[in-house]
């Protein structure tokens, strides 16, 4: 599949669900996935690497997924701080509706999945997690980053993961002279093929 079709609104062909058996937060877990959205058929080597190498989430606050597809990443923050409420967040409208449909499976009530555009964006975020998008191309990806990063709140933390050779350091050094003066920009872990970058605001 072209990486531009799960960067699409509305993906082509039948929305049309089906099972989806993967682990999270240390069980089994049932979810619903789809064709037409990133990694269909489980959790995908970026993402485990994320989920697997960043810190606990503090028990509570406001927490956000960027490029949630059909929920790994919000999921777990999800169920690791029930007191947190999560914002996913997606252009394509069946990952939207799939990692609400699995946070409803899970029972998570603290899980919000929208388009970007419907985020208040008065919004600030205590944390973020992020497999980005890398493949939609370098301009539109930093135009993303910037538009979510600077939303972290005073002392908030982003852990971004990044495979190598798809530019993690070049966009380690990209984010820290882009962003402003009060965010810092680390590189947090190295697992297998990927980096974990920190970016941390102020307080």
């Amino acid at each position: 599949m072209e990486s531009a079709h799960y960067f699409s609104s509305e993906p082509a062909g039948e929305f049309v669900r089906k099972d989806l058996r993967v682990h999270l937060d240390g069980q089994d877990r049932s979810l619903r996935t789809s064709t037409g959205i990133f990694n269909p058929d489980g959790v995908d080597k970026g993402t485990a690497v994320l989920l697997a190498g960043a810190p606990e989430p503090a028990a509570d606050g406001s927490f956000l997924d960027i490029g949630c597809g059909w929920g790994p990443i919000a999921l777990t923050l999800a169920l690791k701080s029930p007191a947190a409420h999560v914002t996913a967040v997606d252009v394509n409208q069946r990952c939207v509706a799939l990692t609400q449909e699995n946070a409803g499976l899970l029972g998570l009530g603290n899980v919000t999945a929208v388009r970007p555009e419907d985020v208040d964006p008065a919004l600030g975020f205590d944390l973020i997690w992020s497999n980005p998008p890398i493949r939609i191309g370098k301009n539109e990806l930093h135009e993303l980053l910037l538009h979510w990063l600077p939303r972290l709140t005073p002392g908030g933390e982003a852990y971004l993961v990044v495979q190598k050779n798809l530019g993690s350091d070049s966009l380690q050094k990209w984010l820290a002279d882009a962003l402003p003066a009060d965010f810092g920009v680390s590189r947090f872990s190295t697992a297998k093929s990927f980096r974990i970058l920190h970016v941390q605001r102020a307080r």
